[in-house]
């Protein structure tokens, strides 16, 4: 004996109605010949729990709703834009106000001490970095420069033997 099951067929036009088709079914040895749909075709009332023996969220049914916030940010329009090499800063006076503000805190913290060269060392250059610091809303709070050493250059045991990190330790505090 044979059941016949109405099947969906999905139908790639927007507008037109589905058609279903029975299709002819021999039922298996464990289902019954009265049922008319067979149980793999039913949708599932509930997501099955899984079996495991973990206490999950989905276990004890709390779910949590997705969020989609509006992350989108704009800043002020401003004709300011970093230079990208030491003429075009200087030619700028805020420019120069903060690289006069870098190198005089260098000085002051004592960074570095000037000596001759020796002949077997490689000389290390340096480079300045430029930034236009911002406030929340996008105005401009300050010209930051950095001068920076170019530590690329360096051979380690040539050029130093040890390296050194200002980063304080949780224990020392």
């Amino acid at each position: 004996m044979t059941a016949t099951i109405p099947v969906p067929i999905s139908n790639p036009l927007p507008n037109a109605q589905p058609n279903p088709t029975p299709l002819p079914v021999s039922p298996t040895p464990t289902q019954s010949v009265t049922n008319s749909t067979s149980p793999e075709m039913e949708p599932p009332a509930t997501a099955p729990n899984p079996t495991h023996s973990m206490t999950t969220r989905a276990k004890n049914q709390i779910h949590k709703p997705i969020k989609k916030m509006n992350l989108n940010t704009q800043l002020a329009k401003s004709n300011e834009v970093e230079p990208t090499s030491v003429t075009k800063a200087l030619a700028e006076p805020h420019w120069r106000k903060a690289m006069f503000d870098e190198c005089n805190a260098l000085i002051r913290n004592g960074t570095w001490d000037l000596v001759p060269p020796a002949s077997n060392q490689n000389i290390v250059g340096c480079k300045w970095i430029f930034r236009i610091k911002r406030n929340s809303d996008g105005s401009i709070d300050r010209f930051k420069a950095r001068l920076v050493a170019k530590g690329f250059h360096q051979r380690p045991g040539v050029d130093y033997l040890d390296t050194f990190s200002p980063v304080v330790k949780p224990t020392t505090v």
